[in-house]
């Protein structure tokens, strides 16, 4: 028979590996009596842990929710993988100092062995950049945000937020409720992940819309405690309404890009993610996009391998003219090294002037 102290960590860890576990088969994994494992119970509640029962024939003892929380009992692979997990949870923006605090204690305690393994994961492995698809820093979502906001939804609670829209780069940006700056009074439906951001789908109680808000762009107030009757998304599918929506309203940067193709051969080269695709004719088509950069949005259209117009904005406009004149250059023989790069770049001009004039002669 185990030694108390040595049975009551066999008995937790029990009780923390399903949500409820009768007394007779308690008493059974651990060999001892009934009446032993309902003392050993009490010790657990005098210790701390929250432990609710039922009576009768189909009682059963099951870990409660206390006011603060008690120790966790980890198998080695739940521990080695919690850690590895924190260390991961260390890239995500907004968390960085809570994985490492909680990674800090997790790893202090475990035995010499895990702590072992756990540091040759880590010291054979690099990290790749996250961020691989823009030139623009990811955003920092702070964590209580989150928490206030994941509360209004399960809650059923109306969600008072001020809603501030990054123009700082001077693009223009579409006219949606979710892209124009402003306190916001909705009803809070489903927080979506997409591409190391956050996004809180929500319906005006007045007017009925449903809209995509960047979770980095609102600054919750203080919370309404009014309910609401939920009407759910048509569908429900809350994603895909965010990678549809997020496309046209989510950006900092907006564009209608003519292309001149069939909507249908556009969109068969595209991600829904990408952009929204209107239909002009059988022959061509207006792309919607968007990015948190020209530079992003640019890469984007050059994937498509079709014939396009851009009219705005004109940061776009200037970047791609800066682009087309790269692309050209880069086509031609390479420039002879000089001490002065403005020499170097004046005399490669006009090597490139001089080769198309006398293309045109010819």
């Amino acid at each position: 028979m185990l030694e108390t102290s040595a049975r009551l960590l066999s008995l937790l860890s029990l009780m923390q590996s399903r949500p409820a576990w009768p007394g007779s088969e308690l008493a059974d994994r651990l060999g001892v009596s009934a009446r032993t494992i309902r003392n050993d119970i009490d010790r657990l509640r005098r210790l701390g842990y929250p432990v609710d029962a039922a009576r009768g024939t189909a009682g059963y003892y099951r870990l409660g929710a206390g006011a603060t929380l008690p120790p966790l009992l980890l198998d080695d692979e739940e521990a080695v993988a919690v850690a590895i997990g924190l260390r991961a949870g260390a890239g995500v923006a907004g968390i960085r100092e809570s994985s490492a605090r909680a990674r800090a204690k997790l790893e202090q305690v475990l035995p010499h062995r895990l702590r072992r393994q756990v540091a040759a994961i880590h010291d054979s492995m690099s990290r790749a950049p996250e961020n691989t698809g823009s030139n623009v820093d990811d955003p920092e979502v702070d964590a209580a945000t989150l928490a206030a906001i994941a509360t209004t939804i399960r809650d059923h609670e109306w969600i008072r937020f001020d809603y501030r829209v990054r123009e700082d780069t001077g693009y223009a940006v579409p006219t949606a409720p979710s892209s124009v700056s402003g306190s916001r009074l909705i009803e809070p439906y489903r927080l979506v992940s997409w591409l190391r951001r956050w996004y809180l789908v929500g319906r005006d109680p007045q007017s009925g819309a449903w809209a995509t808000f960047r979770v980095d762009w609102m600054d919750p107030r203080m919370p309404t405690h009014r309910p609401f009757t939920p009407q759910p998304l048509p569908g429900e599918d809350y994603t895909s309404f965010v990678l549809r929506d997020v496309a046209s309203t989510g950006w900092k940067v907006h564009a209608r890009i003519a292309v001149l193709a069939p909507a249908e051969e556009v969109l068969s080269r595209i991600n829904a993610t990408v952009g929204v695709v209107e239909a002009v004719d059988d022959r061509s088509c207006v792309l919607v996009t968007g990015a948190d950069s020209v530079e992003t949005i640019a890469v984007y259209i050059g994937m498509l391998g079709i014939d396009f117009h851009v009219a705005e904005p004109a940061d776009l406009v200037e970047h791609l003219v800066t682009l087309s004149g790269r692309y050209s250059r880069a086509t031609l023989p390479v420039p002879p090294t000089t001490s002065a790069g403005s020499d170097r770049s004046a005399s490669w001009s006009r090597t490139a002037t001089v080769r198309k004039a006398s293309k045109s002669g010819s």
